[in-house]
């Protein structure tokens, strides 16, 4: 008898036992189940934190202009020149990683602005940025809408402008969206109101003015600005190699040696912390709950073999006297714990997609279905490991039958 031919065997061994092997596979398929079903779930509450977190910082790094860090052996450090406008614009050109490159300046933190005989304060922040700097400041628009990219290519004179603000130059009864302010002695239109935030370390959006960047430059005109440059990849964790590619950029653009780049990309360390920290947990977790559901399901399916061992002992007695080597009856029986692992296996990995992906969305909204392809994978091989741990000590024990005893076994 060949492995084949075992292999036969074994199938219709399940098929005879076709209850018991249904409920031996539905042992297996529970812990393959919980396994698949709670890293399933993880990867789909990675993907949620990975959203939420993004306006916070934790998709996002910025390049800028390296700071000198006071006197070293007795010497000032070196002053870099900062980030020139075509610099910027190069770099937001030649990037061509999946993100979104927002590029920004502030003109003034003291400007006074103007609306009819109604002035503010000379507290306003005045920004000029294209059109991700909005959604990459994490500022939400309470009224209207963000300036386009024509009009930041053009530089039409249109403007964002915070709540404090529309407070000190609108009456209740009128709609910022249909006035113009004026800054510095130029007009622009209202097409956005941004939602109030209240201060935030010791600034606050509800006092800022965002115009379009080439308005920007306009408006500055004969100074030099200092660009920021902030990068908002979509997959936080592909972030290394997002800021590997920025940097390699900004070094060619600025023409900086390897080694003495006169630039930083920095990002936000302690939010990406605990993003890898809670994703790491939740991990932990979800494998150490897998795999104690699989050891109970190993051990139930190990119980099950030696009953089926004890129930087959005459069948053995016949196999032995017709020649089957003790080795062929080791096989016959772990490749018979192996197939009902296998069947537990496919039930377990569809279950724990379903429930995985049911978790992930009860969590978070308009969050993809997920495969998880690698846990699909390690969830079959795992039912080799069990099938052969669990199946080994009943298919030895039978192998080492006297064949002689097992026919006289009623």
């Amino acid at each position: 008898m060949n492995i084949t031919q075992n292999i036969k065997e074994g199938i219709s061994a399940v098929q005879a036992n076709l209850l018991r092997s249904i409920l031996t596979a539905l042992i297996v398929a529970i812990g393959i189940t919980s396994l698949v079903g709670i890293l399933t779930a993880i990867d789909g509450i990675k993907a949620s934190i990975s959203e939420s977190f993004s306006s916070l910082g934790a998709n996002s790094f910025t390049v800028a202009v390296k700071r000198p860090q006071g006197r070293r052996h007795g010497r000032t450090e070196q002053l870099f020149p900062p980030i020139t406008y075509k610099q910027a614009m190069l770099f937001a050109e030649k990037y061509n990683v999946p993100a979104t490159v927002s590029v920004s300046t502030a003109i003034t933190s003291i400007a006074e602005v103007k609306r009819l005989s109604k002035k503010t304060n000379p507290n306003i922040s005045v920004v000029a940025g294209n059109e991700h700097y909005i959604y990459q400041e994490g500022l939400d628009i309470d009224k209207g809408r963000n300036f386009s990219s024509v009009e930041v290519q053009f530089g039409a004179n249109v403007a964002v402008i915070g709540s404090e603000i529309v407070k000190a130059l609108f009456e209740d009864h009128e709609d910022p969206l249909t006035g113009e302010i004026t800054v510095w002695g130029t007009r622009f239109r209202v097409v956005g109101v941004l939602s109030e935030q209240g201060a935030m370390d010791g600034g606050s959006s509800d006092r800022r003015v965002i115009i379009p960047l080439q308005s920007g430059r306009a408006l500055a005109a004969g100074r030099n600005l200092q660009y920021d440059i902030d990068i908002l990849v979509k997959d936080a964790f592909s972030m290394d190699m997002a800021m590997g590619e920025a940097t390699g950029v900004m070094r060619l653009i600025r023409r900086d040696r390897l080694g003495e780049e006169s630039f930083e990309v920095r990002r936000s360390e302690s939010l990406a912390e605990t993003l890898a920290d809670i994703t790491g947990y939740l991990r932990m977790g979800g494998l150490g709950i897998g795999f104690i559901t699989l050891l109970g399901a190993s051990i139930g399916l190990m119980n099950i073999m030696m009953v089926s061992v004890t129930e087959r002992t005459r069948e053995i007695g016949i196999r032995k006297a017709l020649g089957a080597t003790p080795r062929l009856i080791r096989q016959q029986f772990i490749i018979e714990a192996i197939v009902v692992c296998q069947l537990g296996g496919i039930l377990g990995v569809i279950l724990g997609i379903g429930i995985g992906n049911l978790v992930t969305n009860m969590i978070g909204d308009d969050i993809t279905f997920i495969i998880p392809w690698g846990w699909i994978l390690m969830a079959f091989l795992l039912g080799v490991i069990v099938g052969l741990g669990s199946g080994y000590y009943p298919a030895w024990k039978a192998s080492k039958l006297d064949p002689i005893e097992s026919l006289r076994f009623e």
